[in-house]
């Protein structure tokens, strides 16, 4: 049988017993889909969180209360709460640092806002002038929080453009006096669209000094500094610099952490990889399931087709010939579920994209590869047994059965 024999002989094979493909095709399809879905699922969330902490900047230390045992990053360090809080003081000690450019006091908490009889619950983030600068935002009007000393609780505000838009519409919201809590403070700027970022989005913030935000919550602790150093060179010996600083004002006590967007990102990206290759490994069990159920139905067609085989035997089909026809239809059959499936997965990673916009769920290129290919393989793996088994049919039982 020649090469164009061979593939007509599994073509019309395939195509003579539609449930039959139906079912195999639909398997294998179903196997690739979910590796394919999986693996942007898990490489989106990856890359999700490295650009969320890429858009930090390349120079910012990050100053966090509270110590991880392994000094690397726990996601609960990020609200953990210690026998010590980090303070204004030890924010102005920082800024005192010959390889500290600027740095940002947070305070963060939720409040209720109100003008004319319009309220909302937003986020309150209490800060300082430097905070626009090491975060790269920008103002869209007025002006943004006074350069003042960190215990200056002046009362300013500076609002989202979500915010501006739903309490005041297409009036000018410049000098207009807001209710936040119990306080009433003067708008002074509106924010840039800046989108979601690190849990915070700032289109819904009303940012205000941080000494306002610690007299609104009645706390003198900061969530965080922000520490942005002079230049990429200088990262680590200004974090060096940061924690001799902070140990020394806590007489030798290490109950805070220092970390560097550089171990955030390696931390992440290291979690969340080997996260999609998990789901990747889970969803390609399936896709041996498949494969097992293409040996199966592939044996049932042997046993269908004894007559036929028998007749190409016969005929002079050598038994390579025949071996070859069965692995060909094996292929094509897995061939076809793999493109189905691509197109299943690609279409699954869609509606997760328009589901989750912020979510950038694209399958990796090496998981579309391995998906398919592993599709192939395992279907011409599964074939080799129903193919040996048609080879060695007798021409006369094969014909006699007939």
């Amino acid at each position: 049988m020649s090469p164009a024999d061979t593939l007509r002989f599994a073509t019309r094979a395939a195509l003579g017993y539609p449930l039959r493909t139906a079912l195999m095709v639909l398997a294998m399809s179903i196997g690739v889909a979910a590796v394919v879905m999986l693996t942007a699922l898990g490489d989106g969330a990856r890359r999700y969180v490295v650009e969320e902490f890429s858009a930090l900047g390349a120079n910012l230390l990050i100053v966090l209360p509270g110590r991880t045992e392994t000094g690397g990053v726990n996601p609960g360090s990020f609200v953990s709460s210690t026998p010590r809080d980090l303070t204004n003081d030890d924010a102005a000690a920082l800024l005192r640092l010959p390889l500290v450019q600027r740095v940002a006091p947070l305070t963060v908490g939720n409040s209720e806002i109100s003008v004319g009889g319009r309220l909302r619950e937003v986020m309150v983030l209490g800060t300082t002038a430097d905070y626009l600068g090491i975060r790269g935002f920008g103002v869209a009007g007025g002006q943004f929080l006074p350069r003042e000393d960190f215990g200056r609780a002046t009362a300013v505000a500076v609002i989202g453009e979500t915010i501006r838009a739903e309490l005041f519409g297409n009036e000018n919201a410049i000098g207009r006096m807001i209710r936040l809590g119990d306080r009433r403070l003067r708008v002074i700027g509106i924010m840039g669209p800046a989108g979601r970022g690190l849990g915070m989005n700032s289109d819904e913030l009303v940012l205000v000094p941080v000494a306002t935000a610690q007299a609104m919550f009645n706390t003198n602790a900061l969530f965080r500094i922000m520490v942005e150093t002079r230049g990429r060179e200088a990262l680590g010996p200004a974090q060096r610099q940061v924690e001799d600083l902070l140990r020394a004002r806590r007489d030798g006590e290490l109950d805070f952490t220092v970390i560097t967007q550089d171990a955030v990102l390696g931390t992440f990206d290291r979690i969340l990889g080997a996260l999609t290759l998990g789901v990747a490994g889970i969803a390609a069990i399936s896709l041996a399931v498949a494969g097992i159920l293409v040996m199966n139905v592939m044996l049932v067609a042997v046993t269908q087709r004894t007559g036929e085989i028998g007749l190409l035997k016969a005929l002079g089909a050598s038994t390579g010939a025949i071996r070859l026809a069965f692995l060909a239809e094996a292929g094509l059959l897995s061939l076809a579920g793999a493109v189905a499936g691509f197109a299943l997965g690609h279409a699954g990673a869609w509606g997760i994209r328009l589901a989750f916009p912020a979510l950038p769920a694209w399958p990796p290129d090496w998981a579309v590869a391995a998906a398919v290919g592993t599709a192939l393989t395992t279907g011409l793996l599964f074939g080799v047994m129903p193919a040996r088994r048609a080879a060695a049919l007798d021409p006369v039982q094969a014909l006699m059965k007939r």
